[in-house]
Protein backbone atom coordinates (compact mmCIF):
# COMPACT_ATOMS: atom_id res chain seq x y z
CA UNK A 1 0.00 0.00 0.00
CA UNK A 2 2.02 3.29 -1.30
CA UNK A 3 1.34 6.22 0.99
CA UNK A 4 0.53 9.79 -0.98
CA UNK A 5 2.60 12.57 0.31
CA UNK A 6 -0.37 14.26 2.30
CA UNK A 7 -0.67 10.66 4.02
CA UNK A 8 3.09 10.33 4.98
CA UNK A 9 3.03 13.97 6.46
CA UNK A 10 0.22 13.20 8.52
CA UNK A 11 1.47 10.01 9.25
CA UNK A 12 5.10 11.71 10.77
CA UNK A 13 2.87 14.20 12.60
CA UNK A 14 1.37 12.03 14.47
CA UNK A 15 4.91 9.44 14.87
CA UNK A 16 6.71 12.52 16.17
CA UNK A 17 5.04 12.47 19.81
CA UNK A 18 5.13 8.53 20.02
CA UNK A 19 7.52 6.63 22.19
CA UNK A 20 9.04 3.82 20.82
CA UNK A 21 7.72 0.39 21.17
CA UNK A 22 10.21 -2.64 19.60
CA UNK A 23 14.00 -2.18 19.87
CA UNK A 24 16.03 -4.39 17.79
CA UNK A 25 19.45 -5.14 19.49
CA UNK A 26 22.87 -5.90 17.81
CA UNK A 27 21.56 -9.82 17.68
CA UNK A 28 19.50 -8.27 14.58
CA UNK A 29 16.39 -9.57 13.06
CA UNK A 30 14.85 -12.45 14.60
CA UNK A 31 11.41 -13.96 14.63
CA UNK A 32 10.35 -12.78 18.05
CA UNK A 33 10.96 -9.39 16.57
CA UNK A 34 8.96 -9.66 13.75
CA UNK A 35 6.01 -11.29 15.76
CA UNK A 36 6.08 -8.34 18.89
CA UNK A 37 6.62 -5.95 15.82
CA UNK A 38 3.44 -7.48 14.72
CA UNK A 39 1.24 -7.41 17.63
CA UNK A 40 2.55 -3.92 17.93
CA UNK A 41 1.21 -2.87 14.65
CA UNK A 42 -2.15 -4.62 14.79
CA UNK A 43 -2.78 -2.80 18.43
CA UNK A 44 -1.50 0.95 17.39
CA UNK A 45 -1.43 0.86 13.27
CA UNK A 46 1.50 3.30 13.69
CA UNK A 47 5.01 2.52 15.94
CA UNK A 48 8.24 4.07 16.25
CA UNK A 49 11.32 0.80 16.28
CA UNK A 50 14.58 1.52 17.43
CA UNK A 51 17.31 -0.32 14.71
CA UNK A 52 20.63 -1.09 16.85
CA UNK A 53 22.87 -1.70 13.99
CA UNK A 54 25.73 0.57 13.66
CA UNK A 55 26.70 0.76 9.83
CA UNK A 56 24.39 2.58 7.94
CA UNK A 57 24.19 0.04 5.09
CA UNK A 58 23.06 -2.40 7.35
CA UNK A 59 20.79 -0.20 9.36
CA UNK A 60 18.86 0.36 5.94
CA UNK A 61 18.97 -3.57 5.08
CA UNK A 62 17.67 -4.42 8.37
CA UNK A 63 14.32 -1.97 8.25
CA UNK A 64 13.66 -2.86 4.59
CA UNK A 65 13.40 -6.69 5.61
CA UNK A 66 11.58 -5.74 8.52
CA UNK A 67 9.22 -3.47 6.61
CA UNK A 68 8.44 -6.54 3.97
CA UNK A 69 8.21 -9.19 7.11
CA UNK A 70 5.80 -7.08 8.51
CA UNK A 71 4.19 -6.21 5.41
CA UNK A 72 4.34 -2.32 6.50
CA UNK A 73 5.30 0.86 4.80
CA UNK A 74 8.08 2.72 5.94
CA UNK A 75 6.77 6.43 7.15
CA UNK A 76 9.97 7.67 8.20
CA UNK A 77 13.75 7.30 8.94
CA UNK A 78 16.07 9.25 11.05
CA UNK A 79 18.97 7.94 12.53
CA UNK A 80 18.58 4.43 14.54
CA UNK A 81 14.50 5.38 14.38
CA UNK A 82 12.05 4.18 11.87
CA UNK A 83 8.09 4.61 11.63
CA UNK A 84 6.22 1.86 10.53
CA UNK A 85 2.60 1.82 9.53
CA UNK A 86 0.24 -0.69 8.79
CA UNK A 87 -3.39 -0.20 8.59
CA UNK A 88 -5.52 -2.61 10.83
CA UNK A 89 -7.50 -5.00 8.74
CA UNK A 90 -10.87 -5.01 10.33
CA UNK A 91 -11.11 -1.51 12.57
CA UNK A 92 -8.62 1.32 11.31
CA UNK A 93 -7.96 3.78 14.20
CA UNK A 94 -6.98 6.25 11.49
CA UNK A 95 -8.12 7.81 9.04
CA UNK A 96 -5.75 8.93 6.58
CA UNK A 97 -6.39 12.06 4.25
CA UNK A 98 -6.26 11.48 0.75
Amino acid sequence: MPLSNSQRRYLRGLAHHLKVVVMIGSKGLSETVVKELNRALLDHELVKVKVGAADRQARAEMIAALAESSKSVVVQSIGHTVCLYREHPDNPQLALPR
